[in-house]
């Protein structure tokens, strides 16, 4: 008996154990079962999910591309068909997928043509249809110096694709957050009376970068706005919202957000990425995925005219944003930005020096004679 309890002594913390070892199998088989379960729930939410941006990519047909080399023979053809009717669904297309309009065609340039016109040119648009980081965002405008193109969106639904011609790599549009801020119908630039440029739409009050309509030669040419065609400048001269003012003052940031989201190759010396498109399938581009985030823009001193230097909010930024640019490999080291210039101060300097050696030539009169004789 005392052998039967020693037995059963023995035994049953060894069933005890046998029965824990099993329960923790059966938990641990439980939670692989429950594991693969929710893996497998996920793969069929991201499907359902990739299959509806999909469709919403997919909105508008395929669109093949073709990249013709531009001789006499066909530049004549292409202005005879689509440069003189302008405003056209064909001419929009064209002008909008080279980012220039067709006074900037040459013989000898390589440009992109569709093999479909479609109306809307949210067809050819670099950016996606849809973009759900923006959901909640009634209004975005982003913008690809790279592509030289920008993109309006209304809570994550694309609504505008249009092309621009940004800032030179001297005076370049650089990449960050900003807003929109106030417009002005035409605007006579501050720098120079001669640049008049309809349907501004302010985006740094300090730099003065702003959107307006003006020459889209395709490429970036401009000293830090964004150019556009003029049916584009309007269109979001009417769309977008101005910031609040508080006290008489803008409120930083609380217009239509901007986010420039690359830079331009600017070892590149023709052309653009843009031209290398097969179709508008191609290079859908990935935005961020919390546009708010962003850092606001890093923008030199350099870029600020001088007569705004005074009141800079944390000027120091401004002072070193060109080292932490250049760090960052946005400017190539190299590079040595253009500092702001004012050609209306400049003009009417050199007038006035102009005049005044005039002034020197000019003979003196004669000594009158007062000997009486």
């Amino acid at each position: 008996m005392a052998f039967c309890t020693r037995t059963l002594f023995l035994v049953v913390p060894s069933c005890l154990l046998l029965l824990s070892c099993g329960g923790e199998a059966a938990r641990q088989e439980q939670r692989r079962a429950d594991s693969l379960a929710k893996a497998d729930s996920t793969r069929r939410a991201d499907s359902a999910i990739a299959a509806k941006r999909r469709t919403e990519e997919e909105i508008f047909p395929r669109v093949g591309y073709q990249r013709v080399a531009v001789t006499k023979v066909i530049l004549d053809s292409i202005r005879k068909r689509f440069a003189y009717a302008k405003d056209t669904a064909a001419h929009r297309a064209i002008i909008t997928m080279n980012r220039k309009e067709f006074g900037y065609f040459h013989v000898g340039d390589t440009i992109s043509l569709p093999d479909t016109i479609i109306p809307d040119l949210r067809a050819y648009s670099i950016f996606p249809q849809r973009y759900p980081a923006a959901d909640s965002i009634k209004k975005i405008i982003m913008i690809s110096n790279k592509f030289q193109a920008y993109a309006c969106y209304e809570n994550g639904k694309l609504v505008r694709f249009a092309a621009c011609n940004t800032g030179t790599e001297r005076k370049p549009t650089l990449p960050g957050r900003y807003a929109l801020n106030w417009k002005e119908r035409l605007r006579i630039s501050s720098l120079n009376e001669f640049w008049k440029l309809p349907y501004t739409w302010n985006f740094h009050l300090h730099a003065g970068n702003a959107f307006h309509q003006f020459a889209m030669p395709g490429r970036p040419v401009s000293h830090s706005c964004v150019r556009q065609f003029m049916s584009d400048a309007k269109w979001l001269f009417d769309w977008g919202e101005g910031a609040r003012r508080e006290n008489g003052r803008f409120v930083p940031l609380s217009g239509t957000p901007v986010i420039i989201v690359d830079m331009f190759d600017f070892t590149r010396k023709r052309g653009g990425p843009w031209l290398e498109l097969t179709s508008n399938r191609d290079s859908i581009l990935k935005l961020p995925d919390a546009p708010m985030g962003i850092e606001e823009a890093l923008i030199p001193i350099s870029q600020i005219p001088a007569d705004a230097r005074g009141g800079l909010p944390d000027r120091q930024r401004y002072v070193t944003a060109e080292d932490t640019l250049k760090a960052r490999g946005i400017i190539r080291k190299e590079v040595q930005l253009s500092w702001s210039i004012d050609y209306n101060k400049r003009r009417k300097a050199k007038q006035a020096a102009a005049a005044a050696a005039a002034e020197k030539k000019k003979p003196s009169p004669p000594v009158p004679n007062n000997s009486g004789q």
